[in-house]
Order: structure tokens, then sequence, then C-alpha cells
């Protein structure tokens, strides 16, 4: 049982940044990676990045590569995706991932706005 609280989305301009923060809580012991998911309007689900608990490695998908980062703290069991450079294709519904070894949960997710 893991709980999840996602923070961090609004309305911004282009260019402009927003930090989308992931804390999980309950049973996290073996939490072996956090990640975020995006859906936009009739669109499916694609991963945006995500983040290894115990030795730090990183995934980007193409898109967003060289304008998001993401970072964690264990102690915390919170991740932080920095998102900077931010385009109207990346208005969408970000969710919170946390995959466990016996499992997988999805927050509630938090809206994201890119537009002048």
């Amino acid at each position: 049982q893991v709980h999840i609280v996602e923070s961090g989305g609004g309305l911004v301009q282009p260019g402009g940044s927003l930090t989308l923060s992931c804390a999980a809580s309950g049973s996290t012991l073996d939490v072996h990676a956090i990640g975020w998911f995006r859906q936009a309007p009739g669109k499916q689900r694609e991963g945006v990045s995500c983040i290894n608990r115990s030795d730090g490695s990183t995934y980007y998908a193409d898109s967003v590569k060289g304008r998001f980062t993401i970072s964690r703290d264990n102690a915390k069991n919170t991740v932080n995706l920095q998102m900077n450079s931010l385009r109207p294709e990346d208005t969408a519904v970000y969710y919170c991932n946390v995959k466990k070894w016996t499992g997988e949960y999805w927050g509630q997710g938090t809206h994201v706005t890119v537009s002048s």
C-alpha cells in the first residue's frame, strides 16, 4: 500500500518552467523506481521520465530530453521533475508512477497547461 501526493502543476507561458513533485508514503521500503507519465486530451499516455531509487539512473523521453530534469530524495521517497523551456505540446495531465517489486501505484494526476 502506497500513498502518492503530486504537486506543482499549473499554468505557464511557453518558454516558462514548472517543477513537479511526487511524494510517496506508506509501504515504500521496496520502491525501486519513481517516474512521471503524461496524457494529453485525445492522446495515449506516454512515459516522460523516471529514476531508479538505488543507483539514480534516469530515463527521458526524446521529446523532453535536454529540457526536463528528474531528481530524487530517497529519505523522503520524493521525486522532482524540473521542466524548463515548456512548449504548448507539453500540456497534459502528469501522473506519478511508483514501482515496487510487488506492484505499481499511480497518483491522481496534476495538470500542466502551457499557453500564451
